[in-house]
Order: structure tokens, then sequence, then C-alpha cells
């Protein structure tokens, strides 16, 4: 009789990271970096709208665009996200709105995670649970992931920005991330 091994696909990593990383914490005088793809315009959108708010509050902003994957050109893509990465306080990574895009989304806010950078990705809603799987099977099971809703990047332009609009405050508690300095209740 010959002996198998079967393996359990649910099975937990030993090493998952199951804390979702630091809070963002008051957002004046911090880095916030943006995750942006060559995909979603809507994104791109929500994004430039999220930053001035950020500005706005005294922080700076700025913005990296994946490119390709693979090859070399993969190499350096990999190479300037890390770079990018050394620039920032905050990661933003989006947009998890199809299976490779948010495989990669989910791939990138991790990468960011591993640094020690409050990271959040960001995921429309029919790739939630996905994002969440992925980020478990890569070891970051607590992972901060904002879901906005789908269909998104079929919206027109003012649509996109009254749901950007909406999921503003909502983006800043999954963060972990304020403003304003908080007061001290205890004075």
């Amino acid at each position: 009789m010959a002996l198998g091994m079967v393996l359990d696909p649910t099975a937990t990593r030993a090493d998952d990271i199951a804390s979702p990383g630091p809070d963002a914490g008051l957002l004046a005088g911090k880095r916030i970096g943006f995750r942006l793809d060559r995909m979603w315009r809507a994104w791109d959108w929500i994004s430039e709208q999220w930053a001035d708010k950020f500005r706005a509050a005294g922080a700076e902003v700025s913005f990296w665009r994946s490119g390709g994957r693979s090859g070399d050109e993969g190499e350096r893509m990999e190479q300037s996200y890390k770079e990018f990465l050394a620039t920032i306080d905050v990661a933003v990574v989006g947009l998890a709105n199809c299976g490779s895009c948010t495989g990669w989304t989910v791939r990138d806010a991790i990468t960011a995670a591993n640094t020690g950078l409050p990271t959040t990705a960001i995921a429309t809603k029919n790739f939630e649970l996905f994002a969440h799987e992925i980020a478990t099977r890569g070891g970051r099971s607590g992972l901060r992931v904002h879901v906005l809703p789908y269909p998104l990047n079929e919206r027109l332009r003012d649509e996109v920005l009254t749901i950007g609009e909406a999921h503003f405050n909502g983006v800043l508690e999954t963060m972990g991330a304020h403003l304003t300095a908080k007061k001290d209740h205890a004075a």
C-alpha cells in the first residue's frame, strides 16, 4: 500500500502577520504615496481627489505608476517601487478591480507593509474577498483593505468623484489616519 500526503489549501501560514500594521496617524507633515497602475482611470480620479485633501491637511503627496511586471521591465519596476517606498511615510495602493490587478495591488501593498509603512490597499466590492485571500496567502492576513463600489471604472467622472468624496472618511478610518491633531480629553 502506497502512502500519500494530502495538503490542505486552506491552511494558514505559520509566519502570517494578522496585524494591520501601524496606523497612519496625523497626516500633516507626512509623505503619502499613491500606487497607481495603467488600467483604472477611476482610481486615477479618486487618488487625485484624495491627494488634494491630504495636501490641504498639510501632507506631501506623490504617485508611482506600475508598468510591465515581467522580464527586464519587471525588474526595473520592482526596483523603482522599492525606491518610491523609501520616499514615503504612508502607502495607499490600488486598484484591485480585476483578477490580475487585485494580485498586483495586494502584492505591492504587502511589499509596502513589509517595510513597516502604514499601508492600505484599495479594492472594489467584487474583488474584496479575493484581495483578503491573496493577502492571507501572502502572509499579511491583517492587511488593511478599503472597499469602493463595483462597477467603478465604467462610471462617468462626476459620479466617480461623488463616490470618492463619500468614501474619504472611510478610507481615513481604514488607514488609521486623521487630518487634525486629536484633542486630549484627559485635561
